[in-house]
């Protein structure tokens, strides 16, 4: 950019270290929603209509949300210590199983404060009626255990989803409606604001931290479910969902910025 800019040639090593100096260091780039002036308003009102809520407010909420689970590296970039000369070992790298390929797994599932809710694997695209069908059997189970673990009524319970077309067909909306649930108004481009978005990143952690990839997709299955309900714990779920006011401060304090969440 200097030698664009301003015709100077100048070496790369010179300008880290005045970026350095400055106090500046590098950071590996986060994934963000685009963020339009319709979504940036949107995002602030809804923070602004909710900023006095309590966390007993946000303990009626369940969190739900879709995600994405590769065989390998479901984390995304991985790092490791190693000392020079040191020989490679199994911690040191991810070990592939197959040479070719490696497929995905589609989830979808719930955090309460009560602590992680029923999980589904997605075996084809989702339309309403399948959407429909995940709410009847794993959202009711979902609700039903959050209800008995923490003393509300079924009309207490505040239902959250984003704004995929489906979840707002007359289909869903008729379903949730008979079936008493408060559903939350979402704000677009807003992933920041799930706290459910935290518990799937600990879940690829803990999934990445196995030395081996699992031989298909039922057996990723497997040791997906296995870590979310042996290894997720309810403090965690509950340190997230706590952590709603401060999500919501951050939101109208960048105003037209993301958040770190």
């Amino acid at each position: 950019m200097l030698e664009k800019n301003f015709q100077m040639k100048v070496h790369p090593e010179i300008v880290r270290r005045a970026l350095r100096i400055a106090g500046l260091g590098a950071i590996e780039k986060e994934k963000k929603p685009l963020l339009s002036d319709a979504d940036v308003k949107k995002r602030l009102a809804w923070c602004k209509q909710h900023k006095d809520w309590t966390v007993d407010d946000w303990k009626r909420v369940i969190w739900t949300d879709e995600t994405k689970i590769n065989r390998f590296n479901s984390d995304g970039r991985q790092w490791a210590w190693i000392r020079s000369g040191e020989q490679l070992q199994n911690h040191h790298v991810k070990l592939m199983m197959v040479k070719h390929g490696g497929g995905s797994i589609m989830l979808w599932s719930a955090i309460t404060y009560a602590g992680v809710g029923w999980m589904c694997k997605i075996n084809s695209n989702m339309d309403k009626a399948l959407y429909k069908e995940i709410l009847q059997d794993e959202l009711e189970e979902t609700t039903t255990f959050s209800i008995e673990k923490l003393g509300f009524s079924r009309e207490q319970v505040i239902f959250q989803q984003d704004n995929d077309p489906k979840h707002a067909s007359n289909l869903v909306k008729d379903y949730l409606q008979e079936q008493s649930y408060q559903v939350m108004e979402w704000p677009l481009q807003s992933p920041d604001l799930n706290p459910i978005e935290n518990m799937w990143a600990l879940l690829k952690r803990r999934l990445n931290a196995y030395d081996t990839a699992t031989k298909g997709m039922n057996k990723l299955y497997e040791r997906v479910t296995e870590i979310w309900y042996d290894q997720m714990k309810p403090e965690e779920c509950r340190k997230v969902i706590e952590s709603m006011p401060r999500r919501i401060a951050a939101v109208i304090k960048a105003k037209r910025k993301w958040t770190k969440y």
